[in-house]
């Protein structure tokens, strides 16, 4: 994974590789997809969200440059492991479902990087309140049905979200628009 997939594509953060390398993949899979663990492409959880490819993991941690300053959330898409990638990186760190981020009240806590595992059409307001003015959020992006990796940041106007690199990521459908009337 990590020369075959992480290097090759750019991914090369000693940091990310050393957490990459410490942290076994099968452990958060179902004990039927342990043996494909490592492949290049998102594997089935038992509850029926999927564990995105290692390249998504390597690209979201580079990216966010995580220090010990930071106060993080993730939103896990339920394997965990997202979360102890990023755990000792990080100065403190909460993890929260697709389910409470969408949920119509937020949480008082504010944190300076968000991680979100999966790709959402839109973020809703309630996360974004849980963001620091300045704060970082790194997440997959879905426009048009195409996921890619997006870095943004939050202003006073909201969050804006880059579009960085088209790659599989699983969608995390607590964040699909919702779908009004037209022709």
């Amino acid at each position: 994974m990590i020369d075959s997939q992480l290097r090759t594509s750019g991914v090369n953060e000693p940091f990310v590789l050393a957490r990459m390398s410490a942290v076994a993949r099968e452990d958060f899979v179902p004990e039927a997809a342990r043996d494909t663990a490592y492949i290049d492409r998102s594997i089935p959880l038992a509850n029926g969200r999927r564990l995105a490819a290692p390249l998504f993991y390597g690209m979201i941690l580079a990216e966010a440059q995580p220090g010990l300053s930071d106060t993080a959330l993730v939103v896990d898409s339920g394997s965990g492991y997202l979360p102890e990638l990023l755990r000792p990186l990080v100065g403190s760190l909460d993890v929260i479902t697709p389910e409470d981020a969408a949920a119509e009240t937020a949480s008082p806590a504010r944190y300076s990087l968000v991680l979100v595992d999966g790709a959402v059409e839109e973020l809703p307001d309630t996360l974004a309140q849980r963001m620091d003015d300045g704060a970082r959020i790194l997440t997959g992006l879905v426009t048009n049905g195409v996921t890619k990796l997006a870095v943004g940041r939050k202003s006073t106007s909201g969050i804006g979200l880059l579009a960085l690199a088209e790659m599989g990521i699983p969608r995390l459908s607590e964040f699909d628009k919702t779908t009004g009337w037209s022709f």
